[in-house]
């Protein structure tokens, strides 16, 4: 699909969920990059998981902010506050949309299923229609609305690698569910409002400072309190898991090209509409995936060297809305945006040891 080239300098770019994970390590690259403009952060600093994490990724944000040549405003909120969304493209014009608030976790939708609906569909919802409006009156409004997918949407897929070209309409958790609702609803208004609209499906983001809630992060936890971790499906799983810098950086990249309006033979747009994975394309087993943990954690001196592992690890059955592999193929990323992500799991989860060694045991 022809891309429409994006030049972010100088440009107005709203970021929901930062400083969540994914979003504050996206919003500390715009200021670090950016040659002036604004970045507002949009977060309602839940309290999912604990809420200290988000305030530590927020003062990463200001301190960063206080040497860039761009701005940065943090709205405290959430997207299902539709008055409060529509406030903010009022008062800030955003010239970009980045939306990765969403209320995340497979598990946690089974037992807590209206916080996904009112973040995931009504938030997002929200922002569709603030993007809608913000072309009124024959304003330019935005560019480019990108927006976090998941790997969840292919549910029990057999095929693997996961093909963008697959058929997902059988998602086996209400997280799965919300994010391909979130893939039909923008194609909708990409065809009727001819937004420039793309959906990015991660798999299993991980690194320093990440969500609590991933295996790797809450392994780490009863490690260091000397409690057993779970292993689900009897260690029978193969994940995709891909480093957050890389996460960034296709976010990065695909910012910089949004899909090109055409019309087609009715007269009616074309809908500037894509969707694409990203991960690392090599799928780890979760034993081995351990394995490379524990070895971070005792050379980064988060566990001794004598720590008895085998003695802390319990293999358990699937749990619901688990799924046994995930991987990804992220071809169309690098055919249309020229990039692959690369970097591996004994360098991103020795770059996460470190850093829980430095937020946990040698704080400032």
């Amino acid at each position: 699909m022809k891309k429409n080239p994006i030049d972010l300098h100088h440009k107005t770019i709203l970021v929901t969920g930062s400083p969540g994970f994914i979003g504050a390590n996206l919003v500390l690259r715009l200021l670090n990059e950016m040659d002036g403009g604004t970045v507002i952060s949009f977060d309602n600093m839940n309290d999912y998981y604990d809420p200290k994490l988000k305030e530590y990724r927020l003062s990463l944000i200001e301190k960063k902010a206080a040497s860039s040549k761009a701005g940065h405003m943090f709205v405290k909120g959430s997207i299902g506050d539709k008055a409060l969304v529509d406030q903010v493209f009022a008062e800030y014009q955003p010239d970009i949309v980045v939306n990765l608030a969403a209320q995340a976790g497979v598990r946690y939708s089974i037992d807590h299923p209206d916080v996904y609906i009112e973040s995931n569909i009504v938030g997002f919802y929200n922002i569709l229609e603030a993007c809608r409006h913000s072309y009124d009156n024959g304003a330019r409004g935005v560019e480019h609305l990108v927006y976090a997918s998941s790997s969840s949407v292919y549910g029990g897929n057999r095929k693997v690698p996961f093909s963008t070209d697959d058929m997902v309409d059988h998602p086996v958790s209400l997280y799965a569910a919300t994010k391909k609702s979130n893939e039909l609803l923008a194609h909708a208004y990409s065809k009727l409002y001819n937004i420039p609209s793309t959906g990015l499906r991660f798999f299993t983001v991980y690194g320093p400072a990440g969500r609590p809630d991933m295996f790797y992060f809450s392994a780490t936890q009863r490690l260091v309190k000397g409690e057993p971790i779970s292993i689900f499906n009897y260690g029978n799983c193969k994940r995709d898991f891909t480093y957050v810098d890389d996460i960034v950086e296709g976010v990065l990249r695909v910012m910089r090209g949004a899909p090109g309006k055409a019309a087609g033979e009715d007269g009616l747009p074309i809908p500037p509409y894509a969707v694409y994975n990203i991960g690392g394309g090599t799928p780890e087993n979760l034993l081995d995936y351990i394995q490379t943990l524990q070895e971070a954690l005792v050379r980064a001196g988060v566990l001794p060297e004598d720590y008895d592992f085998d003695a802390h690890k319990k293999l358990v059955p699937m749990q619901p809305g688990d799924v046994p592999v995930t991987f990804a193929d992220s071809r169309g990323l690098e055919e249309d945006y020229g990039f692959k992500p690369s970097i591996g799991i004994r360098e991103g989860l020795q770059k996460f040891a470190q850093w829980y060694k430095e937020y946990y045991f040698d704080p400032i």
